[in-house]
């Protein structure tokens, strides 16, 4: 039945020693999960400074690109004015040429001033007469009878307008038929 070598009090000494043992295995491993989930933290933590540093690099390099394409946008548009003024200053140092020189030089210089507004994505609004009044691209300077115009339509260009990238820089002011 009994143990003669077992007593209640050894009994309780060798639960207790099994019961601290068992503890301090518990207490191990909460200690190694707690090192585990330290290691974690400090990973993403690493992991989020890296990208907050490297958004606030982005919207940096942002910035300056903005602040370089503002700085620089008329770069290209310079760049077609240049011969013109060129052409221009050519023009003004000939003081003794014949008018149909003038002239030709006038026309060239025309053109290139036009190229370079065809580059620089500027475009002329010109209405005809006849044509439906707009205004979105045209500004009516005034109304006038007008006799085979339909009302609300052109009659005549006084002023031609002009086109940025779709965008009206001026107005076309013309005449329009009354109503």
């Amino acid at each position: 039945m009994h143990d003669p070598d077992t007593t209640p009090a050894s009994d309780a000494s060798s639960a207790a020693a099994e019961n601290g043992q068992m503890h301090e295995a518990v207490e191990g491993d909460a200690q190694h999960e707690l090192q585990q989930a330290n290691a974690r933290v400090d990973d993403y933590r690493d992991q989020f400074l890296r990208a907050k540093a490297e958004g606030e690099n982005i919207r940096r390099r942002a910035q300056e690109d903005v602040a370089k394409a503002y700085k620089f946008a008329i770069e290209s548009f310079a760049e077609g004015l240049v011969p013109v003024v060129d052409s221009l200053e050519k023009a003004l140092q000939l003081k003794e040429a014949p008018a149909a020189a003038m002239q030709e030089g006038i026309e060239l210089t025309l053109r290139q001033l036009k190229a370079a507004f065809a580059k620089g994505n500027l475009k002329e609004i010109e209405p005809a007469a006849g044509e439906k009044f707009d205004p979105h691209f045209h500004q009516a300077i005034a109304t006038v009878p007008a006799e085979g115009v339909a009302p609300n339509h052109v009659v005549a260009l006084l002023q031609k307008g002009w086109l940025i990238a779709d965008r009206v820089l001026r107005p076309a002011l013309v005449t329009v038929a009354q109503a």
